[in-house]
């Protein structure tokens, strides 16, 4: 999987609006850690996943659909396991990104 780390001045929102919005494809993978100052988003067309953590940005590009799925669920399970609630993919009432995490197998994560 291809990771590419920043630092950047700005807050979650800013990516809500912009590189993470819905139109651009992507949903917000919903967690108790969400805040201004935390937020994750995943696209299931481009199979990338994008985190941003006071701060510190991470953008994974997975190789294959089984290799996202895989890091969704990892996501997901390290939550769990460290005293987060995991609520699921909010696909913004996009029928599209519904769709496309249908089709790769997370629906079942979808709210």
């Amino acid at each position: 999987m291809k990771t590419i780390r920043e630092f950047v001045h700005a807050d979650r929102y800013a990516y809500d609006l912009g590189l993470c919005s819905y139109k651009n494809g992507f949903a917000q993978i919903d967690t108790s850690q969400d805040a201004s100052y935390f937020g994750t988003w995943a696209n299931p067309t481009k199979r990338i996943i994008f985190t941003y953590c006071e701060g510190d940005t991470t953008m994974q590009e997975a190789e294959t659909d089984t290799e996202f799925v895989n890091e969704i669920r990892l996501i997901k399970k390290w939550n769990i396991e460290n005293g987060h609630e995991f609520f699921g993919i909010d696909a913004m009432c996009d029928p599209e990104i519904e769709t496309a995490f249908r089709k790769i197998g997370l629906g079942n994560l979808l709210h």
